[in-house]
């Protein structure tokens, strides 16, 4: 009988045991799920501020993208540059010419950029300021190979507000392009476009048979007055100098690249010129297929040459009807590439590496570049 009480009394304990485990075990995985479910919520509550995060920024992009597009962008902008604009004007044997131009401070000293042609030939110069004020104008720096002369002016300093100039080199085709001058003599006129192609060359008459390099084609409507003036980007920074239309076009224009004027800056202030200008000493004509059929050549692309400077750099190396593909390795499509290549890249006295098609073989060459003869002033 108490055998059978103590056998009762086991199975008891026995249960009761076997369910505390299973409470004791259920809560542990209770505690353990509950513990995964607040680490996942810690996770998700970062990925919300993280995606947060980047929609602040996204927003933050949309409406700079916003504002710069908008007509309160180009106000401000305008308000903001304005007084960096100049007026200038000369006096020629022929009469009175006129153009723009825009305030640079370089080394703390304040300066007037503009074009060659504006002041080419002048006997007297004056700069007028945005509120009216004008002053004598004397010339301290001109490289006609691309356009550009630097002026000091007899002002006040308070005069001068001066604006930034950045590296063109990241410009892309599609940009905002937007020119202030003075065209017609209206003073203070904006307009806008884009930039239409990049890499262009132009041929002026001050630059004699050289085409200069690099240049920047828009769309912004520019008219004689406007030459000199600054061509701005979106932020209201100069990438350039309007310089030219061409003859009876619709919405096509010319601007020298910042580039050019912040590698030249250093000599024209220090010696009035530039004078480092690379050169080949030689002529030709774009490639094309056409071309090619009629000569027989098996490219479609390059420069040809026609002619070779008698005592020039390629005297002895490069022939006639030679096809320039290549220099240091990179693809020369035609004239603008090489005269842009040569403009960027190269120096005088550098040795130059060039991939030329002769007589349907491709060999390379090696040349020490020569520097250009004075301009033709």
């Amino acid at each position: 009988m108490k055998s059978s009480k103590f056998n009762r009394g086991s199975a008891n304990l026995f249960i009761l045991i076997f369910i505390a485990g299973l409470l004791v075990g259920g809560l542990a995985s209770i505690y353990v799920t509950f513990q995964e479910i607040t680490e996942l919520n810690d996770e998700v509550d970062l990925l919300k501020n993280y995606i947060a995060g980047q929609n602040e920024t996204l927003n933050v992009i949309n409406q700079t993208i916003t504002i710069y597009q908008n007509s309160t962008a180009l106000e401000e902008l305008y308000e903001n540059v304005i007084d960096s604009i100049v007026l200038v004007q000369g006096i020629t044997s022929e009469g009175g010419v006129q153009g723009s131009g825009f305030v640079y401070n370089y080394l703390d000293t304040n300066i007037v950029i503009t074009n060659y042609h504006v002041v080419h030939a002048t006997s007297s110069l004056s700069v007028t300021f945005s509120n009216g004020n004008g002053y004598e104008a004397t010339i301290i720096g001109i490289d006609p190979y691309v356009d550009l002369a630097i002026l000091s002016v007899a002002a006040d300093s308070s005069e001068f507000k001066s604006i930034e100039i950045v590296s063109s080199s990241s410009l892309r085709v599609g940009e905002m392009a937007i020119a202030i001058g003075n065209p017609f003599g209206l003073v203070g006129s904006l307009t806008t476009g884009v930039v239409s192609a990049v890499g262009r060359t132009l041929t002026e008459e001050f630059a004699g048979s050289f085409s200069i390099a690099n240049i920047i084609q828009i769309s912004t409507p520019i008219n004689p007055g406007n030459s000199g003036g600054p061509l701005l980007n979106a932020m209201g920074k100069v990438v350039g100098i309007t310089t030219a239309i061409a003859f009876e076009s619709q919405g096509l224009g010319f601007a020298i690249p910042s580039d050019t004027i912040l590698r030249e800056i250093p000599d024209l202030m220090n010696t009035g010129t530039y004078d480092s200008h690379s050169y080949l000493g030689v002529s030709g004509q774009d490639m094309d297929y056409y071309l090619a059929q009629q000569i027989g050549s098996s490219v479609t692309y390059g420069w040809r040459l026609q002619s070779i400077v008698a005592g020039g750099p390629s005297e002895g190396i490069l022939r006639e009807n030679d096809i320039i593909i290549e220099l240091n390795g990179t693809r020369i499509r035609n004239n603008a590439e090489l005269a842009s290549y040569l403009s960027a890249k190269t120096l005088p006295d550098e040795v130059l590496v060039l991939t030329v098609m002769r007589d349907d073989s491709l060999i390379i060459l090696k040349l020490i570049l020569g520097k250009r003869p004075s301009p033709p002033i």
